[in-house]
């Protein structure tokens, strides 16, 4: 996509807006609605809602002038919708399309330079779906700004959004594994604050914004800095052993995380903001702003150094026996298999 921004005309003669928007119910989407419904260059805001996308998308965004779709915002993480959606923006001809990724897409790696700016290749990590999914997303919203050359196509990757009243699906996904960190280094890690988000969709649908933009603030959260924020233990685990337990809890449902995160723990992937902050975007918060206003300090932090070490090494403890408990639980679903053929 084109990485030069488009801009709306000047508010002198600009004709109001209508705008459409998908999950306008979520913490994200009531932030937009709200900061639209306050735009005087925004006539309407048309909600689109899950019944729209199983009926005529067209004539739901017929008089639409940008539609806002924010395909990051929940879980699952469903291409479908989008396909749906930018197949009928691109007949009804809207003017411009805001679409939230997610900086997953970018992959997490040993050799990721820090920060990944909007040139860097997509990389998702084959074993985590949203991020597969996410890739599929902006792979259609390209498609569409190829076929529709005079439409403004924008799609944004925030970095782990956070808020006091949300904690996001990813945001939660990270804190579920930052206590079992993997390998020898913590990685950096970074957070925006959702009404900084939301100014920056309502940036990209007032000024018809075109290409890929990172939504991040300055900088990031050192690893060790993180890890004091969070207030985790220094348990550490093998890759492998990792995975394998990561692995087991999934699959019996003790946590959030899927196996196809853990990289993501153990490698950077923290992006630059500039060029966004150069088409006008200013957040509020830092990162370490965001990162305390959407987690509660956990009780860890309270603890004393002496009765950490002893936590650690029981939590420790417990790990290695659940993930032999997985091991043996498998081995004997395997010998079951065998014995039944």
């Amino acid at each position: 996509m084109s990485d030069q921004p488009r801009r709306r005309p000047s508010p002198a003669t600009a004709t109001p807006e209508v705008v459409a928007i998908t999950a306008a119910g979520t913490a994200l989407g009531r932030r937009v609605v709200q900061r639209l419904r306050a735009d005087p260059h925004v006539a309407r805001v048309v909600r689109l809602g899950a019944a729209d996308l199983r009926g005529d998308v067209k004539r739901r965004l017929d008089g639409v002038d940008v539609l806002v779709h924010l395909a990051s915002t929940t879980l699952p993480v469903d291409a479908a919708p989008t396909r749906l959606l930018l197949d009928a923006a691109g007949a009804v001809e809207v003017r411009s399309v805001v679409v939230v990724s997610s900086a997953l897409v970018y992959g997490a790696a040993a050799d990721n330079p820090v920060p990944l700016t909007e040139e860097a290749p997509l990389a998702v990590t084959p074993e985590l779906e949203p991020a597969v999914v996410l890739g599929e997303v902006e792979r259609l919203a390209a498609s569409l700004r190829d076929t529709h050359p005079a439409m403004g196509v924008a799609v944004l990757r925030p970095a782990v959004p956070v808020a006091e009243d949300e904690l996001g699906w990813l945001a939660r996904m990270l804190a579920a594994v930052r206590n079992t960190p993997v390998g020898d280094a913590d990685p950096p890690g970074q957070f925006v604050h959702l009404d900084d988000l939301a100014a920056a969709v309502t940036l990209a649908q007032s000024d018809h914004l075109d290409g890929a933009y990172n939504v991040a603030p300055d900088g990031w959260i050192p690893g060790e800095d993180l890890r004091a924020l969070a207030g985790g233990p220094r348990l550490r685990l093998p890759g492998r052993l990792a995975e394998q337990l990561t692995s087991w809890r999934w699959r019996a449902g003790l946590s959030p995380t899927p196996p196809g995160l853990l990289p993501h723990t153990e490698h950077p992937w923290v992006v630059a903001g500039d060029k966004l902050r150069a088409a006008g975007w200013v957040p509020e918060h830092s990162n370490q702003e965001a990162f305390v206003a959407g987690h509660r300090p956990a009780p860890w932090a309270t603890v004393s150094p002496q009765r950490r070490q002893e936590l650690a090494l029981a939590v420790s403890g417990l790990g290695l026996l659940g993930a032999g408990v997985g091991a043996a639980a498998l081995v004997r679903g395997a010998a079951r298999r065998v014995r039944l053929r």
